[in-house]
């Protein structure tokens, strides 16, 4: 707002009261209304100024909004794919754990196979020894008789030539 001031001349000479009010209230007037137009170029400007900063602000918020619905399909998301994780990992879990039993449970059958098929090697070897103790026992009795057919020979042939 403008301040103005107001200028009263009066003419001396003859006192016309009623012009000079006339002129001051023309005056007055004049100033009211460039003070009202003042006012609502103000006014306006402030409710234009007020309405940019409203429309700003609404287009903040329409935007965190769309921000925010996006944030939530991607959390949806996100809880959905953890949940089929979550699930897939239990289900690798109870496959290793199947695993592990079924592997322990084979290396049971293996080492009991082992020990076993140790044990039958063991009595095969124990046999082969009794086997090659026989057979040497054999080869020295064969050796003996060999000797002694050979010495019964010898006498028989220094029989007959006397």
């Amino acid at each position: 707002m403008q301040e103005t001031s107001v200028q009263v001349q009066m003419d001396m000479s003859k006192p016309d009261l009623t012009a000079a009010l006339r002129d001051i209230r023309m005056q007055y007037e004049g100033i009211a209304a460039k003070n009202i137009s003042e006012a609502e170029d103000w006014y306006k400007s402030k409710v234009s100024d007020l309405n940019q900063a409203v429309n700003k602000n609404n287009d903040a918020l329409r935007q965190a909004k769309q921000e925010s619905m996006e944030f939530r399909h991607q959390i949806q998301s996100y809880t959905c794919e953890i949940d089929s994780l979550k699930g897939t990992n239990e289900s690798l879990l109870r496959q290793m754990r199947e695993m592990e039993d079924r592997l322990g449970n084979e290396s049971g059958g293996y080492q009991d196979s082992v020990t076993r098929l140790e044990a039958e090697i063991a009595k095969m070897k124990d046999e082969m020894a009794r086997h090659l103790r026989e057979y040497q026992d054999l080869l020295n009795v064969k050796m003996a008789l060999d000797i002694e057919i050979a010495t019964y020979r010898k006498l028989l042939e220094g029989e007959e030539s006397r």
